[in-house]
């Protein structure tokens, strides 16, 4: 049974448009411009980060990350940002007696964000940068394993992305939920292993009750 449900950051609970363009507008280029880069290094299987090596050889993320916020630009998310599903989603899957945890790859800053949004509404709030590991490291999903108090196996983890959320859930025996948006999602939908992999593939996060209520009373 799936007693823990166990969600990633961007384009799962974040809408990361903004965001991006942002990023954009901090390089100089064309908002555009920097989006069809972006799907382009995707579609490559390249690190999304090269991206901003294309605009800026030698960029480094986390320095500019520094240099932003001492501008008064710092990266940042809030509510209006959230994808419509997500809040009737949490209350759902409370009411019914689920775990809930947020764990992705994220600053410390977004972390401080991220529990500002959502203390009240999960059980965990976890990031590559509190717990020094990132994904698709095991190392991560071993943080997320010890921090949920039930087995790997009734553990569902929900993510955009097949290499960086799905394949390395699966690989620490966890079930796996491929939500439909984003640029990794919409590239990565129709191959093998989205179609294959997932335990569960929804358009929307509100499909997760009804699904996870199936699961179950077909374990029983």
């Amino acid at each position: 049974m799936i007693r823990a449900v166990v969600f990633d950051v961007g384009e799962c609970l974040v809408d990361e448009t903004r965001e991006y363009g942002t990023w954009a507008d901090w390089l100089g280029v064309p908002r555009h411009t920097f989006h069809a880069m972006f799907g382009a290094v995707i579609a490559q299987r390249r690190d999304y980060r090269e991206v901003f090596q294309e605009f800026r050889p030698g960029f480094d993320l986390y320095e500019e990350r520094e240099e932003r916020a001492a501008a008064g630009q710092p990266e940042t998310f809030s509510e209006e940002d959230l994808y419509a599903d997500v809040r009737p989603m949490l209350a759902r899957l409370r009411a019914e007696g689920l775990w809930l945890g947020i764990a992705g790859n994220q600053t410390i800053r977004a972390g401080k964000l991220l529990r500002e949004l959502f203390s009240d509404d999960v059980d965990l709030i976890g990031t590559s940068d509190d717990w020094g590991a990132s994904k698709p490291d095991s190392a991560f999903f071993r943080r997320v394993a010890e921090a949920v108090p039930f087995a790997n196996h009734e553990i569902l983890y929900v993510g955009d992305r097949i290499d960086n959320d799905l394949r390395p859930a699966v690989g620490a025996g966890m079930h796996t939920a491929l939500v439909h948006r984003g640029p990794w999602a919409t590239i990565q939908w129709r191959t093998e292993q989205a179609e294959k992999l997932p335990t569960f593939r929804i358009e929307s996060l509100q499909e997760l009750s009804g699904l996870i209520t199936d699961f179950n009373g077909s374990a029983r």
